[in-house]
């Protein structure tokens, strides 16, 4: 009689210790190629606009391009997010993406122009820590060696770790908040919102919260403004303006893959019609490209 063979369950590649890097099973996670890693991102992104936009379609009872049932579409959607391992293997990626192989994370950014600006000797001499709020942290140590003189507050949708708050930001109590911290780090996040809105609104929330003449660190990768037709580093200058941030640095090359960007918070009241300017979209670039882009 043939000896029986034990089936091996699937482990889904969420299913692990959150404290601990996720991988795929038998894979650690540095084995990840950096295509593999941009490809999965990309697709969440994909995935996570259609599904906003199914959504709004069940709740308005529309049907979608194809004539099909919004709500099938949708359970599509979720199944296939889900088949990718949900929120986790995207932030699994995305750490693998900021490990020190793959050139590290923004941060290093953040806190030379920090440096730069001479922060971390003024918060000395006061001794008073500047108040960070590190939003879409998948790691709780970012700013460990910094601890001196930065006392980080790392938020995220889905924490990884007892030492990140899970939150989201957009939720956050805009009155208890109100002037509240001296630096916001949205760092590859706006471009994870699949509502254009929402990253308006996301903006206009971390300007409410910052203290006067607070700093927003902003990172996108950089085919959202160069490569969008909606959206050209001009125009985004000119929406900042409108929020009320200011740029005092930017950094970003071509054929790179990453803009940043420190802007700092300005009590100047933006005109009406410059929000309008930003309240649509308007096309500014012709041919093959996405469709990024950030509404007030």
């Amino acid at each position: 009689m043939p000896k029986a063979h034990k089936k091996t369950r699937k482990v889904p590649i969420t299913a692990s210790d959150p404290t601990q890097p996720r991988t795929t099973v038998g894979a650690p996670a540095s084995s990840s190629t950096p295509t593999a890693t941009r490809t999965l991102i990309r697709r969440f992104h994909v995935l996570i606009k259609r599904r906003t936009q199914l959504e709004k379609a069940v709740q308005r009872g529309d049907a979608v391009a194809d004539g099909a049932d919004p709500r099938a579409a949708l359970r599509d959607v979720e199944g296939e997010i889900e088949a990718l391992g949900g929120l986790g293997a995207y932030q699994q990626m995305s750490s693998i993406g900021q490990g020190s192989d793959r050139g590290g994370g923004s941060e290093k950014v953040l806190v030379d122009w920090l440096k730069e600006l001479g922060v971390h000797r003024a918060t000395k001499e006061d001794k008073k820590k500047l108040q960070l709020l590190e939003v879409g942290a998948l790691l709780p140590d970012n700013y460990a060696s910094c601890s001196s003189w930065i006392e980080n507050t790392p938020i995220d949708l889905r924490s990884r770790h007892p030492s990140i708050r899970e939150q989201d930001f957009l939720l956050l109590d805009e009155d208890e908040n109100r002037g509240k911290w001296d630096v916001i780090s949205l760092s590859l996040v706006l471009n994870f919102v699949p509502d254009a809105r929402d990253r308006g609104r996301m903006l206009r929330l971390a300007h409410s919260i910052l203290r006067d003449e607070g700093l927003l660190f902003l990172a996108l990768p950089l085919p959202c403004i160069l490569n969008s037709r909606y959206l050209t580093p001009e125009h985004l200058g000119g929406l900042l303006q409108t929020v009320g941030l200011s740029i005092v640095k930017s950094r970003w090359r071509e054929g790179g893959k990453m803009a940043y960007w420190l802007l700092r918070k300005t009590t100047t009241a933006p005109a009406d019609t410059a929000l309008g300017l930003y309240s649509k979209k308007t096309e500014l670039r012709k041919g093959k490209r996405n469709n990024f882009t950030i509404l007030l």
